[in-house]
């Protein structure tokens, strides 16, 4: 293992539909894998330097192998692509599971909202929640039975009757009616929602208007459409909690950057504002939120950021480090 990532075998690998393709991971030497619990991911580098992040669809009681799913995105900045290229038999370099997205503790009914490659950890959680006995309904979105993966083994699936399908190109009255839905669960239940930005942002606002408050509104975003730069960003400093140590943020870079450039390691993965990894405490100042990490009771606090993405609107920010 070399800075947290080891090696693992790609067993097999499977198209689900004609852009998204699912990978088996497994240990070289056989035997379990590192545990992991719905909602997590993995690093995988997908070329050297080139890491991704690729959520674990399986369910968790299984160790002897990882599975991603992965969909080839042309507006991709080319991780997803080169992923495709990869081959049973090689071996690949990956890192965690680290997991963001959590299941709530507790015996609340769950509302599980995917759409489209989104699905993976909700699949994942749907799984896991089948297992243990706890109420779900999910809720699975395409743009067609075509576009969407999974369909056969949904179908089979032991939980096949907490399972909804919608698909943008078929009857309107199989089309997600979300503030019917959740007006029909239970007062304690929770929403996990994935997927497209937009579909994300839909079904966060609606579950909001419907009287949801956000700590019960679990998201995961697998990209950011959040610019780390954008007009009229001005400098700052962060100041060092452990050493005093001051430093200069231009507007055309990222704290996280200028850190590295002072010898500051911390961990990092999507550096975009999106997988929480590099998420650290605020002492002092007034955090410039960017990110599609946080919850707005998280961002009202204002004593965390992310580094990666994120700025200060105050002309000093203490960083807990």
């Amino acid at each position: 293992m070399q800075d947290g990532f080891y090696v693992v075998s790609v067993a097999a690998r499977a198209w689900e539909t004609a852009d998204i393709i699912t990978f088996d991971l497994t240990s070289p030497a056989g035997g379990a894998l590192p545990a992991f619990t719905a909602g997590a991911h993995i690093d995988v580098e997908v070329a050297p330097g080139l890491v991704r992040q690729y959520s674990l669809l399986n369910d968790p009681a299984e160790r002897h192998r990882y599975r991603v799913g992965i969909l080839k995105d042309p507006n991709s900045r080319g991780g997803s692509v080169v992923a495709h290229a990869i081959q049973p038999g090689a071996q690949i370099r990956i890192a965690g599971p680290r997991n963001h997205f959590e299941l709530a503790a507790g015996e609340h009914e769950a509302l599980l909202l995917a759409g489209g490659i989104g699905i993976t950890p909700l699949l994942c959680m749907a799984q896991q929640l089948h297992r243990e006995g706890k109420p779900f309904a999910f809720h699975y979105c395409a743009r067609s039975r075509g576009a969407a993966a999974f369909l056969p083994f949904l179908a089979k699936a032991a939980f096949a009757g907490s399972v909804h399908l919608h698909f943008d190109n078929e009857a309107s009255e199989q089309r997600l009616d979300l503030k019917a839905i959740l007006a029909g669960v239970a007062a304690d239940a929770h929403v996990y929602v994935c997927g497209p930005s937009g579909f994300m942002g839909w079904c966060i606002d609606t579950a909001l208007a419907a009287g949801f408050d956000d700590a019960r509104v679990h998201r995961e975003y697998f990209k950011s459409d959040i610019p780390v730069e954008q007009a009229g960003d001005t400098g700052f400093e962060v100041q060092l909690a452990s050493t005093g140590a001051v430093f200069k943020v231009a507007a055309n870079t990222t704290i996280l950057n200028v850190l590295r450039e002072h010898g500051v390691t911390m961990p990092a993965s999507c550096e975009t504002g999106v997988c929480g990894t590099c998420l650290t405490g605020v002492l002092s100042g007034t955090p410039l939120h960017r990110d599609l990490y946080l919850t707005s009771e998280e961002r009202a606090a204002g004593d965390v950021i992310l580094p990666c993405c994120s700025r200060s609107a105050s002309a000093l920010l203490v960083l807990d480090i």
